[in-house]
């Protein structure tokens, strides 16, 4: 184990088993199987919170997209389960931004930019979500910075 957010998924893991929490199980056993394929992928056993707060986030939208598939052909009861998953993985990631918040760090990327339209788009956008770190989706990020350049 290498970072402390493995170590509580891992705890989180054990815990779900013994409460026999299937969903939970489910949801945690999948994302522990994308952090030991990304670790052999690297070829270092380690991984960095950050790393994992990536591999929570794509599967956070793959949950997501499959819901919406589900919801599209007509199977309500998978399309929830699969957003239960999504709100399990979504405790695993930091604490995301308030509007206020995010829209003030956009505004100061826009001014030390010197950014004055839609054309500075790329460069706003690269800005913010460096600054953001995904605490932010950027889903979000986009529909302000698009706001605010308009």
């Amino acid at each position: 184990m290498g970072c402390k957010l493995e170590e509580t998924i891992q705890r989180d893991l054990v815990a779900a088993m013994k409460s026999h929490d299937e969903r939970r199980m489910t949801a945690l056993r999948m994302l522990k199987t994308s952090i030991q394929m990304a670790s052999t992928e690297k070829g270092r056993g380690d991984l960095t919170d950050e790393d994992i707060h990536a591999l929570v986030r794509r599967g956070l939208k793959q949950r997501e997209e499959a819901a919406e598939l589900y919801r599209k052909g007509g199977a309500p009861d998978r399309a929830e389960e699969e957003l239960t998953e999504a709100r399990i993985l979504a405790a695993y990631l930091p604490a995301q931004l308030d509007d206020a918040e995010l829209e003030r760090i956009i505004s100061g990327a826009i001014s030390s930019l010197g950014a004055s339209g839609p054309k500075d788009m790329g460069r706003v956008m690269g800005a913010a979500m460096k600054e953001t770190a995904g605490r932010a989706d950027g889903k979000r990020v986009k529909e302000i910075v698009t706001r605010l350049l308009a």
